[in-house]
């Protein structure tokens, strides 16, 4: 079976060819999904697809390669910040309703939408509502005390400590004349006052806004910063109270035009109860917890304490929400190492880790690249190189903004890897094809398997439709599990050949998945 579906996957990637940037009309045959996999999948736009030869990727390159994401099996995107920006990331915006020109036009960015929805693709993209550019208008008019737009900002007062460390232990106030204002992350970003109400209307009308576009939520850059300024804050229950009435604000806003948003936030917190309280407001928030003890139960072959997070989390988050599946699980993100230098390039690390991830419930994400294994460390625009498409990266397509410091060989690229059914590109698509077929993978309720053996991660997931086993073999020796008179006496699906149930113990060979029902 599973050969099969590797060949068939194999072919449906082949057809959208190396061939640079041009757009496949007719989607390729893909496998046959009962429903859609749930998961979402991180584009940087600079790095994407370049399609008119500037070296910088814009929109229409990523509506080129709509045809590959439908066949890697992704339900949704995530664009990070598409606006008007004077830096490359984009992370400090000057026009909120504009798109950056380097990227194209609001013409282009309606046509994507389109395409995506036409291949059940939804859309998200990055709000960076926390703070502006210093080069907005908003704060250059903020500049004279006497316009309205002052009040927009946060300004020191006769009895500020201006020498006050930000959330990130940095310098929080910074000078403009005789004046202070505050910059969480930096003086190039100013902060947002929204004890100011005019600014609370203003980003209610911008969430609408994109939502008439038609895109299908928003990724909510620094989400607890909005309140969350001071380093001394960090644990103040007014600073999260405030937060979170706002966001509920904001998601009443949003309701009146599209009740079904998908809102995630980055709450960047070291514990799942910290992240429930956002459940109220948002769809979800970013589970930075697990996402650290993946790494290192992949990196370790041990399951270490990761049974213990995944039931301690379910149970905060369903307290909050009422439901299992609503966790945003991923790996890495353009903030952070990519997976496989977290892993010192160690390919079946690598593949536990995605295995893990893609058969926990709740809507993966997936950073560009990951897929094939892309590597990347810090400084942060070296997170975020150019994708690649092709085994020699000056190709027709390939953006060049920036050079490649990682020394990814040829075939750690899209057209290497579509050629070879073993690659690791072929291996993501195949999880996530799973969970288009396992309504479980997506909503099941959690229930970590206890086992006396230190290489075997292992959870059961229940739904209305039954309940089935995941296990994984995190080592590279074969290893059993007793089954105890449980009732999983068939393997459904395996990652590879040998994973079989005899006298009710499950054999599983090395860095090898198996599901079980």
């Amino acid at each position: 079976m599973i050969r099969r579906l590797l060949t068939s996957m194999l072919l449906a990637l082949s057809a959208l060819a190396s061939g640079g940037f041009a757009p496949a009309l007719a989607a390729p045959a893909a496998p046959a999904a009962s429903a859609p996999s749930g998961v979402w999948y991180e584009i940087f736009v600079r790095s994407w697809v370049d399609t008119n030869g500037d070296g910088i990727g814009d929109l229409n390159g990523v509506t080129a390669k709509l045809d590959y994401l439908k066949s890697l099996g992704v339900s949704g995107i995530w664009l990070m910040p598409i606006n008007p920006s004077p830096t490359y990331h984009g992370y400090d915006i000057t026009d909120y309703y504009a798109i950056n020109p380097q990227y194209g036009s609001m013409a282009d960015f309606e046509r994507l939408l389109r395409e995506a929805h036409k291949r059940s693709i939804k859309v998200i993209i990055d709000l960076v509502i926390n703070h502006t550019s210093n080069q907005h208008p908003w704060f250059k008019a903020a500049r004279d005390p006497a316009d309205p737009h002052h009040d927009w900002y946060s300004w020191a007062g006769p009895h500020t400590d201006l020498h006050a460390e930000d959330a990130a232990g940095a310098q929080a106030w910074h000078a403009l004349g005789k004046a202070h204002y505050l910059g969480d992350f930096s003086r190039e970003m100013p902060d947002l006052d929204y004890d100011t109400p005019a600014v609370r209307r203003e980003m209610v009308k911008l969430g609408q806004y994109w939502l008439k576009k038609g895109v299908d939520g928003f990724r909510l850059d620094a989400a607890q910063h909005i309140y969350y300024d001071f380093k001394a804050d960090i644990h103040n229950p007014l600073t999260l109270q405030k937060n979170l009435a706002w966001w509920s604000e904001f998601r009443r806003g949003l309701d009146q035009v599209n009740p079904a948003a998908y809102v995630v936030g980055e709450v960047t917190r070291d514990s799942a109860d910290e992240l429930a309280p956002y459940f109220k407001p948002l769809s979800a928030v970013f589970d930075f917890p697990l996402a650290v003890q993946l790494i290192d139960s992949a990196r370790s072959e041990r399951a270490g304490d990761l049974g213990a997070l995944l039931a301690h989390t379910d149970a905060a988050y369903r307290q909050v929400a009422g439901k299992s599946g609503v966790d945003a699980p991923f790996l890495s993100n353009h903030d952070q190492e990519r997976v496989m230098s977290q892993l010192g390039g160690n390919p079946q690390h690598m593949r536990m880790a995605a295995a893990m991830l893609l058969t926990l419930p709740g809507q993966p994400f997936v950073y560009y690249g990951e897929e094939l294994g892309m590597r990347g460390r810090k400084p942060d625009p070296d997170l975020r190189e150019p994708m690649r498409w092709n085994r020699v990266p000056d190709a027709p397509g390939e953006t060049t903004w920036k050079s490649f410091t990682a020394h990814d060989g040829p075939q750690v690229s899209v057209e290497a890897q579509q050629a070879d059914a073993d690659s690791l590109l072929h291996y993501y698509s195949m999880l996530i094809h799973w969970r288009s077929e396992l309504p479980a993978l997506r909503d099941g309720a959690i229930r970590p398997w206890t086992s006396d053996n230190p290489h075997i991660a292992a959870w059961q997931l229940d739904d209305a439709h039954g309940r089935m086993l995941v296990v994984h073999n995190l080592s590279g020796q074969p290893q059993s599990l007793a089954l105890d008179g449980q009732p999983f006496h068939r393997v459904q699906l395996r990652s590879g050949p040998g994973a079989t149930v005899q006298h009710e113990r499950l054999q599983l060979p090395a860095y090898t998945t198996a599901i079980l029902q």
